[in-house]
């Protein structure tokens, strides 16, 4: 395994929920490298406040403009951990050099690998097209062609923001045990829902998160770096 102790990875986030949620990934796949946290909980509340599919034109500047002061901070790799305006990566692409990543790309491409029939679980409305777009873009790229089935639970949203873990895990279990009789493999939409991977080992199909295969990603990049 490759030195990486030296690098730095800037995370971008649109809500302080995914600055919590990214921990657990980072001390278990990126535990010797410097993380820079950029959080502006405007960006989802304008996000959720436009009908879904639609991104305030002002949250891609913010998104650029923090992208840049993370360049000019000196980071190695940018990441962006909103899901709902993933496509602000490729729209800064040509006014930032350092790398970026979508933190939820990594596991489109997988599922995409796995069959035809992919599963998108999501518990934000706004999310959905976002997520629908990405995967869809995943596949186009490689050749595939796939059908994907979605399915919303926003009741899980509303219980992991009143604290209630447990419940948002069991309203997600339950739905992705249906998913299972009927997809190839599974994403889940939410980088929030990365949580419920320990409780996935005897599941039917592939099920991917953004946060295993975003920060594995990330390692990959590093690594990868002269």
């Amino acid at each position: 395994m490759k030195d990486i102790s030296q690098r730095t990875v800037g995370i971008i986030h649109a809500a302080l929920l995914t600055s919590r949620a990214v921990q657990p990934f980072i001390d278990s796949i990126l535990p010797e490298v410097k993380i820079v946290h950029h959080v502006d909980d405007t960006v989802q509340n304008s996000n959720f406040a436009c009908a879904p599919g639609i991104i305030p034109k002002e949250n891609f500047y913010k998104f650029t403009t923090y992208a840049h002061m993370l360049q000019g901070a000196g980071v190695d790799v940018i990441l962006l951990a909103c899901s709902t305006f993933n496509r602000a990566v490729e729209v800064a692409r040509p006014m930032i050099t350092t790398p970026m990543l979508q933190i939820d790309r990594p596991m489109m491409d997988l599922a995409v690998q796995q069959g035809r029939k992919i599963g998108l679980l999501a518990t934000v409305p706004t999310t959905v097209p976002a997520s629908e777009r990405l995967l869809r873009l995943a596949a186009a790229e490689a050749g595939k062609d796939i059908d994907v089935t979605t399915v919303l639970c926003s009741e899980a949203f509303a219980e992991i923001k009143k604290g209630n873990v447990a419940r948002h895990n069991e309203l997600l279990l339950r739905e992705i045990d249906t998913l299972t009789k009927t997809v190839d493999t599974i994403v889940m939409a939410q980088l929030s829902m990365s949580a419920l991977e320990p409780m996935l080992g005897d599941c039917k199909v592939p099920i991917f998160n953004s946060g295993r295969t975003g920060f594995t990603k990330i390692r990959e990049m590093l690594e990868a770096m002269e």
